[in-house]
Order: structure tokens, then sequence, then C-alpha cells
């Protein structure tokens, strides 16, 4: 029993192979456990316990380096599965990186956008202003029109009225003025006639005047509201 001093189960399991591919120790074990009893080893109590085959052992040595073999193949694959996934962090940080620099473009794009539109708004509300103040005129200048016609109209009344009392006066002439006054009357007559026809033709310009500048303010108010469309 002195030779199986300081020997285990344990060294006999994790003993080395040499080049020759078996293991040296096992085969020193074998030789001596065979000149022992087949089913008793020896006990430190000074009592026998049942001793387990060689068989057994070489049958666990084999378990434990399909064991190891398993193992081995298994950190391979989470080293494998380790690889692939920092491959996929490095490829999502690059996506990150493409993605922040989209949205940077797209946030530059975006203030030049908000920026156009509230120059937009402003050359909006300044085309308003500007067509508030042409609606204006354009009323104002109606209302002129209105009023010129208005005063053409009561002259025009105004000089039938003379013309028919000169026609009616010139009618009795001759039971009122002597022959001799008949040519200077008819001389103040023909004057006033003259008078309020040179009258007429001066308000009838001034009307035609109005009427132009009416219409050079609506082909201006067109002008510019195509301008402010072109422009949006």
């Amino acid at each position: 029993m002195s030779d199986f001093e300081g020997f285990s189960i344990e060294h006999m399991i994790n003993v080395k192979p040499l080049r020759g591919g078996k293991p040296a120790d096992v085969s020193l074990h074998t030789d001596k456990l065979q000149n022992l009893e087949p089913d008793t080893v020896p006990c430190a109590s000074g009592g026998q316990m049942h001793e387990p085959k060689v068989e057994q052992l070489i049958g666990k040595l084999g378990s434990l380096k399909q064991g190891k073999t398993a193992l081995e193949e298994e950190i391979e694959k989470t080293k494998s599965v380790g690889d692939s996934l920092e491959k996929e962090l490095e490829n999502l940080q690059t996506k990150v990186f493409q993605l922040e620099a989209i949205h940077k473009e797209k946030e530059e794009v975006c203030n030049k956008l908000q920026f156009q539109c509230e120059e937009s708004e402003q050359d909006a509300a300044r085309h308003l202003q500007l067509n508030k103040k042409s609606e204006e005129l354009l009323e104002q200048y109606r209302y002129e029109i209105q009023d010129v016609k208005l005063k053409h109209r009561k002259l025009r009344m105004r000089f039938e009225n003379l013309l028919h009392q000169l026609i009616d006066q010139h009618k009795n002439l001759h039971y009122v003025f002597t022959p001799e006054r008949l040519p200077d009357e008819l001389k103040s007559v023909e004057n006033t006639k003259s008078q309020l026809l040179a009258a007429e033709k001066l308000k009838l310009t001034q009307l035609h005047n109005l009427d132009e500048e009416l219409e050079k303010m609506k082909n201006q108010k067109q002008a510019q509201e195509a301008a402010a469309e072109t422009q949006e």
C-alpha cells in the first residue's frame, strides 16, 4: 500500500500524456492496482472501501475530455458571438454618426426654411399694407370722380337752364329790347354760351384725367400682386 501514497484520483484524471499519446502515470498505477485485490483499496482508518476500476477511471477521463472539448467549443462560439456583437456595435456606431450628420443637415435646412418663411411672412405683411393703401387711394379716387361727375351734372343742368332762359329771352327780344341793342345782347349771349362750353370742356378734361389715374392705379396694383405671387 506504500506504493500508492501521494496519489489520488485527481492525479490520475489530470495526468498529462507523453509524446506517445498515452498517459505515463496511468500505466504505472494500473500495474500497481493489478497487484491488489480486485475490489478493495487501503483506507486511512484501517478499513477497506470499494475502489473504482481502471475502465471506469478511463471512462471518467474520456467524459471529462469530452466536457473540456464541449466547453472549448462553447467558448469558441461565445468568442465568435462576441466578435459579431462587437462588429455590429461598430456598425451601429457608424450609423449613429451618419444619422447625427443627417440630423445636423436637416436641422440646418429647417433653420433656412424657417428664416425664408419669416421673410415671406414679412413680405406678405408689406404687400398687404401696400394693397390696403392702394385700396384706400382707389376709394378716394372713386369718391372724387363721383363728386366731379355730380358737379358736372349740376353744372350741365344749370347750363341747360340758362340756355333755355336765353332762348326764351331771345324769342322775346323784339318785345323787350330795341333793334339797336339786339346785336349787343346776342353777343353777350354768345359769350355766356362760350364760357359755359369752356367750363364744361374743362370739367370733362378733369374727369378724363381722373379716369386715367384710376386705370394706372389698377395696373400698378395688378403688377404688384403678380410680383408677389412670383416671389412666393
